[in-house]
């Protein structure tokens, strides 16, 4: 009897709870305002003097960004390289005013709270993390849960990232590293597995007033299944029910509406983040298994502030999908090129910042290959950090629009000027 492994990986979980206090050696992590455009909310004290580089007070604050999660089942009844049956895909991009995802820190105890709740995405990660030990980095016996982008790596080069993870598991059986895949196990055995992992680039790496943070949210049970024959025959066989989150955001020190430039332009330089779903196989080759991939390079927002107008172009490079030992049919390569350029207007009574769409998005394979998407609908939503509009952030979707594939790309990237 096949068993279907679950959720391999090299990080040790502790119990449920949270994982995270500041990184040893770096800055203390982020605090910022409650999101209300003053620059000073949050602590419910009325703005006590902070930095968003070296917090002094707990703050809480909105952020603006995107997340997704997708739901499957995979039954080993099946040959091996079977699809994902049951799958249920959701994905939502959140403005700066309607958001519901909040990160809050106590500089005191080095602690964080973070809520990633959005029904229209299907997201519910909700943790707190305050055990030092829930700390973690690639390299070493004890790493992040598979799926966590490596954004340190000579393929990303981003400085300065923090991992924070919490989890539990039973009965899992480890298998090989960096992969969901096949075994054999005593058909007997059940089993599940809940990880969630927080990762922010320590604010005064590159920018000052606002930085970008990701998460992911691993859930997973196996069941043991009996089914009775047509002949009154059974027949035994073990599910495992997937359950992924994901998502990206930018979060700091919100500038006032009355400190934002109103003449002038602005050309901000910095990092994007996204996590993707690509999957253009199934009028091809009948094939529906989905993967997650992550997306991360660098973006440049031109401002034009007498105009109210924006152009933004993100540049960036694809992480390996996220296989689960199914067909393995993926189109985006590990290493891949990813392009997109939009833009919109600066509006910040309706909007509280900048809103806009995509025009264009395309991605070339390491081989030379070139994918356009068709794209079916788009968002870019931002905001402007730090004294006089000193710096930006902000979140985007892109959601494809060819009939028979699930292609939804969801992240965050964040500037300042030089």
């Amino acid at each position: 009897m096949r068993l279907l492994i679950l959720l391999a990986t090299t990080t040790m979980l502790a119990a449920c709870g949270g994982a995270g206090p500041q990184a040893a050696g770096g800055s203390a992590p982020p605090t910022g305002t409650g999101g209300d455009g003053t620059g000073g909310g949050g602590d419910g004290g009325g703005g006590t003097a902070h930095t968003f580089v070296d917090p002094q007070d707990p703050k809480t604050y909105t952020a603006v960004g995107a997340s997704h999660s997708y739901n499957y089942a995979v039954e080993d009844a099946i040959a091996p390289n079977a699809g994902q049956g049951g799958q249920l895909y959701q994905g939502d991009a959140t403005t700066v005013r309607d958001s519901n995802l909040t990160i809050a820190y106590n500089p005191r105890d080095a602690i964080f709270d973070v809520s990633f709740n959005n029904g229209d995405a299907g997201t519910s990660a909700a943790s707190r993390f305050q055990d030092p030990l829930h700390r973690t980095d690639f390299g070493g016996v004890i790493e992040p849960q598979i799926g966590t982008p490596n954004l340190g790596s000579a393929q990303f080069g981003i400085e300065g990232v923090n991992y924070l993870e919490s989890g539990s598991s039973s009965n899992v059986f480890f298998a090989i590293p960096d992969e969901f895949v096949f075994g054999l196990a005593d058909p007997a055995l059940g089993g599940s597995y809940e990880g969630t992992t927080f990762f922010y680039q320590t604010p005064g790496t590159e920018t000052q007033y606002v930085s970008f943070a990701g998460y992911l949210r691993n859930r997973a049970t196996v069941t043991n299944v009996e089914i009775e024959n047509a002949d009154g025959s059974t027949t035994e066989f073990l599910r495992q029910n997937n359950q992924f989150e994901r998502g990206a955001f930018a979060f700091g020190e919100l500038t006032p509406n009355d400190q934002v430039p109103t003449t002038g332009t602005g050309s901000f330089e910095g990092t994007m983040l996204a996590s993707m779903v690509f999957n253009d196989q199934p009028d091809t080759n009948g094939n529906t298994d989905t993967y997650f991939q992550w997306i991360a390079g660098r973006a440049t927002t031109n401002v034009d502030f007498g105009a109210n107008t924006f152009a933004l172009s993100l540049n960036g490079t694809v992480d390996a999908p996220l296989f689960d030992g199914t067909s393995r049919q993926h189109s985006v390569l590990e290493g891949a090129g990813f392009r997109a350029n939009g833009g919109g207007d600066i509006n910040l009574v309706s909007a509280g910042g900048f809103f806009g769409q995509f025009n264009e998005a395309w991605f070339v394979n390491p081989g030379g290959q070139r994918l356009d998407l068709v794209i079916a609908g788009s968002s870019i939503d931002g905001a402007f950090y730090g004294p006089n509009g000193a710096e930006l952030g902000g979140g985007y979707r892109i959601v494809g629009g060819t009939p028979d594939e699930r292609i939804d790309i969801l992240g965050t990237f964040v500037g300042k000027q030089p």
